[in-house]
């Protein structure tokens, strides 16, 4: 850790250079400039061949701590986020006048995209395992989207069988989970919302789920579920359980959150490109015309090996195809393996092969970008694909925390969700 900036996160993959300048905000020719250096000289530093002196440094934490210290953001309550990926649960939460207070992630790809998204001071740490509770700092509301994992109770079987007492530290260390449920126990927050796939109620024939369930109520925790299919909000059938729990019995009901009708859902059009010179240029298009990239569309060998594979399948009985559509369809579920062949949702070109979304449309689809937000992708496609894909739909989250508002707050009594926003608006 810095001991010339104390909260700089303890990550290894990514050098400090590289973390101060993406939280500075600054692209390479701009710190080049402020230190005197070649954008030569500056790349190195990013790529960690070279390191810059205690000045360059020192410029950087000061630029830092001079916009937290200019920033008059004014908060209702404080969370934390947990397994952050690039920050979809962040945007869901600051939107209904949140203040993200910590953040975890591992993977240093997501964190270069949560770093240009959010340059802001408070402390990132990358493997939540190696962090002690006490370091992480109070808190209003936990928010984590974390990765599925089987329990092991032959801990807990063999102290049964010795009549031993034994609680959530047997049965879930070791697992990502069990952080989650160490730091409820240790900051008791308010209020907490957890994100995972569907089948989270089945896996590992749902025991996984059991043992969840057993650990919040055993951390007194009075807790909800509910699986929201996301194409209410973006044009996407993308299911997933939300886990809300409160530390006191406030009155939530999970159920009375209404959702919109998914017939009356958004259409694929909504997110893809205009491709008609009226969108403004973008990494993913060309400069004169707008039209998207020849890049994206699959070559003559790969579209010719997704229709004999899913001709394959359908000989047999088996589901599996590509999922070709147009704007005014809905797609597939986005994955983290869109990167491979995209095969889940290919968009129709006319009279030519099929091509993939771009990393821009895929920020659409996971509502990420929208016409009063931008968003940054400052990795390469796969990377972008990867993380867009295992991130949460932002729209569906905010849907979430304005349910939640009002209980956090402590003003369910006569006020909505929608009512309370204002504030903040």
């Amino acid at each position: 850790m810095s001991k010339t900036f104390p909260w700089i996160m303890k990550y290894e993959r990514i050098n400090k250079f590289a973390v101060l300048r993406e939280q500075a905000g600054m692209e390479i020719d701009e710190v080049a400039n402020l230190t005197g250096n070649t954008a030569r000289t500056v790349y190195r530093w990013e790529k960690g061949e070279t390191s810059p002196n205690k000045l360059v440094i020192s410029l950087l934490t000061d630029k830092i701590t001079n916009q937290g210290q200019n920033e008059s953001k004014k908060s209702e309550f404080r969370f934390i986020d947990l397994f952050a990926g690039i920050g979809g649960m962040r945007l869901a939460f600051e939107s209904v006048g949140g203040e993200c207070v910590y953040t975890s992630e591992w993977d240093k790809h997501a964190v270069k995209t949560y770093l240009a998204n959010f340059p802001d001071t408070h402390k990132i740490d990358g493997d939540i395992n190696q962090v002690n509770p006490s370091d992480i700092p109070e808190h209003d509301v936990l928010v984590a989207g974390f990765p599925c994992q089987p329990f092991s109770i032959a801990g807990v079987s063999k102290k049964n069988a010795l009549g031993k007492p034994h609680g959530f530290r047997d049965k879930t260390q070791g697992t990502l989970f069990f952080k989650i449920a160490e730091i409820l126990d240790f900051h008791r927050p308010k209020a907490f919302l957890l994100e995972n796939v569907k089948n989270l109620k089945s896996h590992d024939k749902g025991k996984t789920f059991q043992v969840i369930c057993d650990t919040l109520n055993e951390l007194g925790y009075t807790f909800h579920t509910r699986i929201i299919d996301a194409k209410s909000f973006v044009p996407q059938h993308r299911e997933r359980i939300f886990i809300v729990g409160f530390r006191e019995d406030v009155g939530f009901n999970f159920e009375d959150m209404k959702i919109p009708k998914s017939d009356a859902g958004p259409k694929l059009r909504r997110i893809f490109h205009s491709e008609d010179g009226t969108e403004l240029p973008s990494a993913y298009t060309e400069v004169n015309t707008g039209k998207v990239l020849e890049k994206y569309t699959l070559t003559e060998n790969l579209w010719n090996y997704l229709q004999k594979y899913a001709e394959k399948h359908r000989a047999r009985g088996n589901g599996f195809g590509f999922g070709l559509v147009g704007p005014n369809d809905t797609s597939r579920t986005l994955s983290a393996r869109y990167y491979k062949d995209g095969s889940e949702i290919l968009v129709k070109q006319e009279n030519y092969r099929p091509r993939r979304l771009t990393p821009l449309e895929c920020a659409r689809l996971m509502g990420f970008e929208t016409e009063t937000r931008q968003f940054k992708i400052p990795v390469s496609d796969t990377q972008a694909y990867k993380q867009f894909g295992n991130s949460v739909v932002v729209p569906v989250v905010e849907e979430v925390a304005n349910h939640m508002l009002p209980y956090i707050l402590g003003k369910k009594e006569g006020h909505t969700p929608k009512q309370l926003a204002f504030v903040y608006g």
